[in-house]
């Protein structure tokens, strides 16, 4: 597919999202349009073929910095880029910036999956509490930084559930959804209850 043209972009009217997943650019583009009237929004894979910055951070926050900071050097445009995971209370916050290579292989879900399977065995159901963390970040070229924290808090389940979602869904239950994985929900109930959705809302107030 043929690149957009970066440099012929108005800087004023441009975001350009670190990832090159476009349903996550829909996702930031639904809850931040409204507060960003007459911006357009790209994914960075959309703009040209850049290498992936060293997620070298030692928080969620740190590591989306990051990936903002480089897209926006590539570009000049301002940047949005977020970084998540899942946070286990038993395992001691793990696997935290870990989460997508936990088990050595990046975004390997299956073996993930199989590895908290096999860290939490023998966890009591009382002690399997967890949550989904987002961190957004908004970098505009003049060095604002703005960011935007969510969690989307559960529990962890002793077995995968439901077709949906990617990464630690099918062993993820939200306190919203009780008696459902975040693998059984539609792309829409998710987004209406995830991390993400609430670390862009908090974004979205800041930009108001």
């Amino acid at each position: 597919m043929p690149k957009v043209d970066y440099k012929t972009l108005d800087p004023a009217t441009t975001v350009v999202v670190a990832t090159g997943n476009a349903h996550k650019v829909t996702e930031i583009e639904a809850i931040l349009k409204p507060v960003m009237p007459g911006t357009t929004f790209y994914a960075l894979g959309e703009l040209g073929d850049f290498p992936d910055p060293v997620e070298n951070g030692d928080t969620f926050t740190e590591n989306a910095i990051i990936k903002a900071q480089a897209a926006l050097d590539e570009t000049g445009l301002t940047s949005v880029a977020d970084d998540s995971g899942l946070v286990v209370d038993a395992l001691g916050g793990e696997p935290g910036i870990m989460s997508a290579r936990w088990a050595g292989v990046h975004g390997d879900d299956a073996r993930n999956n199989a590895k908290m399977m096999r860290e939490m065995a023998d966890v009591p159901e009382d002690k399997r509490g967890a949550h989904f963390h987002s961190s957004v970040v908004l970098l505009r070229p003049d060095g604002t930084i703005l960011t935007g924290e969510g969690d989307c808090h559960g529990k962890i389940g002793y077995e995968p559930e439901g077709t949906h979602g990617f990464g630690y869904d099918p062993l993820f239950w939200p306190d919203d959804t009780p008696g459902r994985s975040m693998a059984d929900l539609e792309p829409e109930e998710k987004n209406a209850i995830s991390h993400r959705f609430h670390a862009l809302q908090d974004l979205a107030r800041q930009l108001v």
